[in-house]
Formats: C-alpha cells, structure tokens, sequence
C-alpha cells in the first residue's frame, strides 16, 4: 500500500476526455473545480500510462524507467504521500517555482487545506512544469 497502489479497479473507472494542459486547467486542479480522479488521469497521462481496456491492463512503454518499477500500476496521487513525494522530486529544479512566479499562485491560507490541497497543488505543479518543458 506505501507505494500508492491503493486498490483502484481501473477498470471500472470512468474515462473522461482529459482537459488540455494550459494554465486554465492547473488552475481548475488548484480550486478544485475538477475531481480528484480526473487530476489523476492527467498526471497518469503525462507520466506515460495508458490504459487498455479490451485487456484491462496498463501499458508502460511511454513511462520513464524509474516509475516503472516503483509504480507499475499508477498510483493515486491525491491519496498516496509517497507517490506525491516522488512526483515533486521528478519537478526540476528550474520550474519548482512555476505557480508563484508564472501564476502568482501564493499558496493555501493556513486552516484552510490539508494534504489533499498539498497534493493537488503538487500536481499542479508537475503539469505546468510539464507545460513550461514542452515550449
């Protein structure tokens, strides 16, 4: 269970189409304007999984090496703390900054989040690092 496997059945997950990756949907992910699930299916597609339905397996072959093996299945980030750890390692060190700086994100009022918040805004973070590579 530490390696954020927490028993999701992807199988029986609803598909949704993913929103594009620009700073109207990392800003969605900050105000929860959007499901804990669907910011999964983001990192997870960014990251490189891919689901395959007709064999209800996952395939890896876009995934780096290193979540590979410490994920074969893709975790749930918002849940699990040891996955959320790795993803803001994987962050690099240039656009650690990115929702400040870019967004003028200046982070939760103190009593007003927890580590759901903390996590999602870790993801937010990922993507538009993602985003910001990409250009």
């Amino acid at each position: 269970m530490d390696n954020g496997d927490l028993a999701i059945d992807y199988s029986s997950l609803e598909w949704w189409e993913l929103p594009p990756l620009d700073t109207d949907t990392i800003w969605t992910i900050i105000n929860e304007s959007i499901s804990d699930l669907q910011v999964n299916q983001l990192l997870w597609h960014y990251l490189g999984y891919r689901y395959q339905r007709v064999t209800n397996t996952w395939d890896l072959s876009q995934v780096a090496p290193d979540w590979q093996t410490a994920y074969p299945t893709p975790p749930d980030f918002i849940a699990s703390r040891p996955a959320t750890v790795k993803l803001t390692r994987s962050i690099p060190p240039q656009y650690k900054q990115l929702l400040k700086e870019q967004l003028g994100f200046k982070g939760y009022k103190v009593g007003e989040f927890g580590p759901r918040q903390t996590r999602r805004a870790t993801a937010a973070s990922w993507l538009l690092a993602t985003l910001a590579s990409r250009v």
